[in-house]
């Protein structure tokens, strides 16, 4: 299960982990907030052309997930998003070192005192693929299009509900009037399309923007041909404001098989391999010290966690799905947890290529990172898990089975991804210690978890996401708004969970500038999706992944210092990527880049959001 990503998240939203720290500077007695987010040294700002010995330098990337929507207004995957950063600028970009807020379409950026009116000068040296020039006009007609347009809300739409209005009073200038205060108002992660293009679009559910080719978009790249599991084609786009990626062409091709990917890697038939989230720890060991191949094995982004269904509802009050009700009764769901022994998990599993699951933001992201105290943790201790069942009244029988007042023993299903082999082999481990305690448990491994998911029936089920350097996104996914309006509908929701008290606390998160306040309350809403037990983040894996030295002679990662390729949040892994045998150094190096920031300000590295429709049909659906 899935991010901006998530996950989708992703898995994930597009949407990033760490230790890369977003600054988040609070503004003291200002009158007014200013941001002047301007580049003392831009990266790269020269045009740089891709070397051509023998022809154009094609750089190509194998994936294991398809593509859902190439539609910005609809793409939720990890890939999808991956490919609207590629293709379109956002206001703002995320610097590679620290994940900061720096310019992207936007040069700069302020607030009123009241911090309801925010103000975006658009650069003037953007233009879109076929040649007409960015204008902020484009932007306003974007969020308006969310704002006004059910359809066209679907992957983003939660960025704009807070809005009441946005303009563009010039070419150059976007004005977005909020409803209330937004502390991610420079993390705003929606791909700006060009209106003189989209705007005859009629029904934006039913368009996925794969009809014509060149698709118009003023990003690093340009996309030039699609095929629906098969392959993703961009070319460089000479005319970036920032300079011109080095590779000519960029090229995803899926495959299924992971091990498939692999072997194409080191037959040199692809330049880089990712994997379904990540390469397995057999996969990287088999690549380590191979002639010609790197191995990036970082701290990731993303968590891997155990769900439970904490009844499927509506926010019209309807109940769907068929959860086991045995699990509306905390210490049931505190139990099951209590047994799972997480160090087992990385040790064995992940094979130390994970640290073991606390809180709900990974370790990556130290400003809100959080873990219980001692006397909350649920560690590893099956006698309590069964003196909690005991006191739940799911006693032994005489046949050493759990069961209820009913007579009936529990036995749980478990909704697992059949394409990624962390969730078979935790399974496993899973129905062990269950079976100890007198709980049976089946794995539902399914290609398709889409619809079971949706519709609530399932009983728990391995989910993870992608995280952002503001974790305002996958936090969302835990309200109560997020739920589907009807049973029939689907909701930004990732698992139903509806609870008044974290509510309370994500609206004032979400209005809070102060970034030690906004940290605090983020903790708070952590604790209490803990203490909730609906959610059992069991690790946060690595980001492991390998690549091809004779045919990339380097490529940056995010964070700088010890991060992830695939799936950053931003272009600048594949932007940043310099051909073998090029004789130039890395065009993506954030060596050098100063931000200037006026006093007052506010820096607010913001989630992206993704929804959940189609997420879950693999590993790493979201950022």
């Amino acid at each position: 299960m899935s991010p901006q990503a998530q996950h989708s998240a992703s898995r994930s939203h597009p949407r990033s982990p760490r230790p890369r720290t977003p600054r988040l500077v609070a503004a003291a007695g200002a009158l007014t907030l200013t941001v002047s987010a301007l580049l003392a040294t831009p990266l790269n700002p020269a045009p740089q052309q891709a070397e051509a010995a023998q022809g154009d330098k094609v750089l190509t990337v194998a994936v294991a997930q398809s593509v859902d929507s190439l539609s910005p207004f609809l793409a939720v995957r990890l890939l999808s998003t991956s490919l609207q950063r590629l293709m379109y600028e956002y206001l703002t970009d995320y610097d590679p070192g620290d994940a900061h807020p720096i310019p992207g379409l936007a040069t700069k950026w302020s607030a009123s005192a009241d911090k309801l009116t925010w103000t975006y000068t658009i650069r003037s040296d953007a233009k879109w693929s076929d040649g007409q020039k960015v204008t902020a006009e484009d932007a306003a007609w974007t969020f308006d299009k969310l704002m006004t347009d059910q359809a066209a809300a679907t992957a983003n739409g939660n960025f704009v509900t807070n809005f009441r209005r946005v303009t563009a009073p010039s070419p150059t200038k976007l004005v977005i009037e909020l409803k209330k205060p937004q502390a991610t108002m420079t993390a705003l992660d929606v791909p700006i399309v060009p209106e003189h293009i989209w705007k005859d679009v009629s029904d934006f559910s039913k368009f996925n923007n794969d009809g014509k080719f060149p698709v118009v978009g003023d990003g690093p790249f340009v996309l030039t041909d699609y095929k629906a599991d098969s392959y993703v084609r961009l070319k460089a786009n000479k005319d970036f404001w920032r300079g011109a990626p080095k590779f000519d062409e960029l090229v995803f091709k899926y495959y299924k098989d992971q091990d498939a990917a692999v072997a194409a890697l080191r037959k040199g038939e692809v330049s880089f391999v990712a994997g379904a989230p990540a390469l397995t720890p057999a996969q990287a060991s088999s690549l380590q010290g191979q002639k010609d191949i790197r191995v990036n094995d970082a701290p990731g982004r993303r968590f891997y966690a155990l769900a439970t269904n904490p009844g499927a509802q509506a926010k019209n009050g309807q109940k769907f799905g068929d959860g086991d009700p045995s699990l509306l009764d905390e210490r049931v769901r505190h139990a099951l947890f209590l047994a799972v022994d997480r160090k087992t998990i990385v040790d064995k599993v992940f094979q130390g290529h994970a640290v073991e699951g606390q809180g709900y933001i990974p370790p990556r992201f130290s400003t809100y990172f959080w873990k219980p105290s001692a006397s909350q943790e649920l560690a590893y201790d099956p006698a309590k898990a069964a003196q909690l069942l005991d006191q739940a009244g799911y006693r032994k029988n005489a046949d050493g089975k759990r069961v209820g007042k009913d007579g009936k023993p529990l036995n749980y299903r478990v909704l697992c991804h059949a394409t990624d082999p962390n969730d078979k082999a935790v399974g496993q481990y899973l129905k062990e210690w269950w079976a100890k305690l007198g709980i049976g448990a089946t794995l539902d491994c399914l290609d398709n978890v889409t619809d079971p998911w949706l519709a609530g029936k399932y009983d728990l089920a391995f989910d993870g996401w992608s995280v952002n350097p503001d974790p305002d996104y996958v936090l969302s996914i835990h309200t109560c708004a997020a739920l589907p309006a009807t049973p029939k509908d689907t909701g930004l929701t990732d698992n139903f969970v509806c609870d008044r008290t974290y509510d309370d606390l994500y609206a004032k998160q979400l209005a809070e500038y102060d970034s030690a306040g906004r940290a605090t309350l983020v903790k708070q809403m952590e604790s209490r999706l803990y203490d909730l037990g609906y959610m059992n983040v069991m690790a946060y894996p690595n980001a492991v992944e390998a690549y091809r030295t004779d045919q990339i002679k380097s490529i940056e990662t995010m964070p700088k210092a010890a991060g992830n390729i695939y799936g950053q949040d931003g272009y600048w892994s594949w932007w940043s990527a310099v051909p073998a045998g090029s004789g130039s150094s890395s065009g993506g190096s954030s060596t050098g880049v100063v931000i200037g920031i006026v006093a007052g300000v506010v820096v607010l590295a913001g989630a992206g959001v993704f929804f959940a429709r189609r997420r879950r049909a693999t590993a790493d659906d979201r950022e």
